[in-house]
C-alpha cells in the first residue's frame, strides 16, 4: 500500500495529466491543496496543516495532516499519517514535543509526538473534548479549553427521550482546564481552572507561568460573541479571576508582553461595532485605563504577537486586494509596514526571537505555499511546495481594475479574461459578489477551490468580474460602513458601475450579462434582480431576500439589525425597503436558488420563499438543495458540484 504522502502525490500527477488535455475543472481545484495554522519552534521548525480534499467512491470530504519543515535542511516531511485529521499543532518550549488535536478517538483530543519521530499518545481524555490548547511557557503544562459535559441527569434523560431543549437555557459553557505534562500515559481528567456563566472564547499565558488572560462572553452564541467580548485574567494557584477589560462591545486577541507587564488586546473601542471595527490596545496587567494604539489603514487589525524587546505589537490586516503584516509601536504612535508582498498573505508567525517570519503566500496564478524570510530584511524563501504548478492547464489572465460609482465613489474589483481571449471578440460576463458584506475579493490564486470556480468559468468562454463595493473590507473604516441601511442600492451602484466598466473596455458583451453571489452575495443578487432586466440569468446562493423574517431566525441577529440601524419593528419600512421579496413583482431575470439544508446563518426558508415567489410569479427558476450543508458547501462533491450547475443553469440562457 502508497503512503499517505506518495498516494496524494501520485493523485495530484494523475488529476494535472487529465487537466492538460480537458482544460480547467473543478475536479483540479478541488485537489490545491490548502495550507494553514503554521507555527515555529525555537529549533528552527515550522509546523503547518495540510489539507486535502478525497473524493474516492463514497468518500466526500477533508483530510487534515501535519508537516514538519527544517528551515536549515530546507528539508520537509509529513508528521501525522492517520485516517482521522489532524490539526493546531504547537511546539513544546524546549521544541522537542509537538501537541496536536485530533478525533483519532470518539472525541477530539490533545495528541503528542517527539518531533524526531516515534508514535503519538493521548494527553487528554476528557468526556467533552477539547477546543483549543496552548502550553505553559515552561512547559510542564498544558492549559485547555472544554465545554461544559452532560450532567448524569441530563444523559439519563437522553437515553429516556426526555431530554427537551429549552431555547437560550441551560447555557453549555466554555470553560479553561489544566493538565501537567507527562511523557507516560496519564488518563487523568484536567483541573478545572475558571467557573462562572460566562463562556471563554481564547486565551493566552503569562510568561510567568503564574496567570491566564482569556476573552469570554455572557452567553455561547455567535450573536452574542459578535458584539460582546470582555478580557479577564486567572490567577492558576488561587483560581480568582480578576476583571481587566469590560467595556461595552467586543474585546479580544489578548496576549501578554514577554516581561508579562501588559497586555495588547484588539477592540471596537468601547462600542457596540458589529459591521467591523478593530483596533489594537495597550493596558497594564494589574488594569487601569486602556491605551489605543496606532490604527491600521483598514481598521481591522488580527494581533500576531509583541516583540522579544516589548517594544512593537505584530498585526495583520487587509489592505485592498492584498494583506499586510505592520509593527506598531507600543510606546509612541508609529506604525509601519513589515510585510507588504503581492498576493494574499495569510498564517503569519513570528518567531520567539523575532528574527523571522514565516507565512503563506498565494498570487493570482500561484497557488499557496508556505515561504519564510528575515524580519529585518523581507527576502521570502519558498519552503514548500504543495502544489506543484507543472501541468497546470493555461491560466487565464485576471488583474485589479478600478472605476468611480456613480457617486464618484472609487470602487476596485478583478477581473478575469476567458482563457482564449480574443481582443476582436465580446464575451458573456459573470459578475460574483462577495458575502460579508464586509468580505473582500483579494489577489488569491484563481485556481484555488471556491464555490464559484474561477478557472473553470474562463476556460468555458466567461469574462469574470468580482467588485468590492462600498461595505467591503480592506478600503478603511468609511468604505467599510458605506452602506449602512443602505443594503441594495449604493453598492448595487458601485456593481452596475463596474459592470458598464468592462463594457466599456470592450471585453463584455451588453446582451450577455449574469449575476451571482453567495451569502450577501445571494443577498445582492435577489436586490439586483428586482432592480433591472439586464442580466440575462442569475444564481442566488444562500442568499436572504427577506429581511424581516430573516431577523427571527439567524443565528446572527445582531448583525444584521446593526446594518440596518435598529429592529424591524422600530423601521419596518427600512427593512421592507431592502427586501427583495417586496418588491418580487418586478422580477423577469431567470435565477437559480441555491441552499444548504442545515444552514442556521440564512436560513432554508429564505431561500425556500424566493423560489416559491419566483415559481408563482412564473419566472424560470430552479431550486437546488444541498443536504448536510451549512452555510455553504464543507463537502468537496457539493463543492465541485455548484460550480457546473451555476454554469449549466447560465448557459440556458446566456447564447454564445
Amino acid at each position: 500500500m502508497l503512503k499517505p504522502k506518495i498516494l496524494l502525490q501520485f493523485i495530484c500527477l494523475i488529476v494535472m495529466i487529465n487537466a492538460q488535455s480537458k482544460g480547467w475543472t473543478p475536479e483540479l481545484s478541488i485537489n490545491i491543496n490548502q495550507i494553514s495554522d503554521l507555527t515555529f519552534s525555537n529549533s528552527d521548525k515550522v509546523a503547518m496543516v495540510v489539507r486535502h480534499a478525497i473524493i474516492e467512491g463514497e468518500k466526500s470530504e477533508y483530510l487534515n495532516q501535519i508537516w514538519l519543515s527544517d528551515t536549515r535542511t530546507n528539508k520537509i516531511r509529513q508528521f501525522t499519517y492517520n485516517e482521522k485529521s489532524s490539526t493546531h499543532p504547537r511546539f513544546s518550549p524546549d521544541g522537542n514535543y509537538l501537541a496536536f488535536l485530533s478525533a483519532r478517538t470518539e472525541k477530539t483530543q490533545i495528541w503528542l509526538m517527539q518531533v524526531d519521530g516515534g508514535e503519538p499518545w493521548q494527553f487528554s481524555y476528557e468526556k467533552q473534548g477539547v477546543g483549543s490548547f496552548k502550553w505553559s511557557p515552561d512547559g510542564d503544562k498544558i492549559a485547555f479549553l472544554m465545554t461544559d459535559p452532560k450532567t448524569e441527569q441530563e444523559e439519563k434523560d437522553e437515553r429516556e427521550k426526555r431530554d427537551v431543549i429549552l431555547v437560550d437555557q441551560n447555557f453549555k459553557y466554555s470553560h479553561l482546564y489544566l493538565k501537567s505534562f507527562s511523557t507516560e500515559k496519564d488518563t487523568s481528567k484536567g483541573n478545572r481552572i475558571t467557573e462562572g456563566n460566562f463562556h471563554i472564547t481564547d486565551f493566552n499565558w503569562n510568561p510567568n507561568n503564574k496567570t491566564i488572560v482569556f476573552t469570554h462572553t455572557i452567553e455561547p452564541t455567535i450573536n452574542s460573541q459578535f458584539v460582546s467580548g470582555d478580557i479577564s485574567v486567572v490567577n492558576l494557584k488561587t483560581k480568582i479571576v480578576k476583571e481587566i477589560v469590560t467595556w461595552e462591545g467586543k474585546d479580544e486577541n489578548p496576549i501578554f508582553t514577554p516581561n508579562g507587564k501588559s497586555i495588547v488586546f484588539t477592540s471596537d473601542g468601547g462600542k457596540i461595532e458589529p459591521i467591523g471595527l478593530s483596533d489594537t490596545y495597550k493596558i497594564s496587567s494589574n488594569g487601569g485605563k486602556p491605551k489605543k494604539l496606532a490604527e491600521t489603514p483598514n481598521r481591522d487589525a488580527r494581533i500576531i504577537s509583541v516583540s522579544a524587546d516589548n517594544n512593537y505589537v505584530f498585526v495583520a490586516d487587509a489592505n485592498r486586494t492584498k494583506s499586510e503584516v505592520y509593527k506598531i509601536s507600543l510606546n509612541s504612535s508609529n506604525i509601519s509596514p513589515t510585510l507588504d508582498l503581492n498576493g494574499r498573505i495569510s498564517s503569519p508567525k513570528i518567531s520567539d526571537d523575532g528574527k523571522q517570519i514565516v507565512f503563506v503566500k498565494q498570487e493570482l496564478d500561484k497557488p499557496s505555499e508556505v515561504f519564510i524570510s528575515g524580519l529585518n530584511t523581507i527576502n521570502p524563501k519558498q519552503i514548500s511546495n504543495f502544489n506543484p504548478t507543472k501541468g497546470f492547464p493555461k491560466l487565464a489572465k485576471t488583474e485589479v481594475i478600478t472605476w468611480k460609482s456613480k457617486d464618484g465613489l472609487e470602487i476596485e474589483g478583478l477581473i478575469t479574461y476567458p482563457t482564449k481571449y480574443n481582443k476582436r471578440k465580446k464575451y458573456p460576463l459573470a459578475v460574483i459578489i462577495h458575502g460579508g458584506p464586509a468580505g473582500v475579493f483579494s489577489e488569491t490564486f484563481t485556481g484555488a477551490r471556491s464555490i464559484y470556480n474561477i478557472e473553470y468559468f474562463a476556460s468555458k468562454g466567461y469574462a469574470i468580474l468580482r467588485p468590492n463595493p462600498r461595505g467591503s473590507t480592506g478600503y478603511g473604516k468609511d468604505f467599510r460602513f458605506a452602506n449602512f441601511k443602505d443594503w441594495g442600492f449604493g453598492d448595487y451602484e458601485d456593481i452596475m458601475s463596474g459592470v458598464d466598466k468592462v463594457i466599456d473596455m470592450g471585453v463584455a458583451d451588453p446582451n450577455r450579462l449574469a449575476v451571482m453571489g453567495w451569502s450577501y452575495g445571494g443577498y445582492m443578487t435577489s436586490f439586483i434582480v428586482t432592480r433591472t432586466n439586464r442580466f440575462k440569468a442569475g444564481s442566488m446562493g444562500a442568499g436572504l431576500p427577506n429581511l424581516v423574517s430573516m431577523t427571527t431566525t439567524t443565528d446572527i441577529p445582531n448583525y444584521l439589525v446593526a446594518h440596518m440601524g435598529g429592529e424591524f419593528w422600530e423601521d419596518y419600512e427600512t427593512y421592507e425597503k431592502h427586501s427583495a421579496i417586496y418588491r418580487i413583482d418586478k422580477v423577469q431575470t431567470p435565477t437559480q436558488v441555491i441552499h444548504g439544508a442545515n444552514d442556521l446563518r440564512v436560513p432554508f426558508t429564505q431561500g425556500q420563499e424566493f423560489y416559491v415567489a419566483l415559481k408563482r410569479k412564473g419566472v424560470a427558476t430552479e431550486m437546488v438543495v444541498y443536504p448536510r450543508t451549512p452555510h455553504g458547501p464543507r463537502e468537496p462533491k457539493f463543492l465541485m458540484d455548484v460550480s457546473t450547475r451555476v454554469l449549466t443553469w447560465l448557459d440556458k440562457f446566456i447564447k454564445r
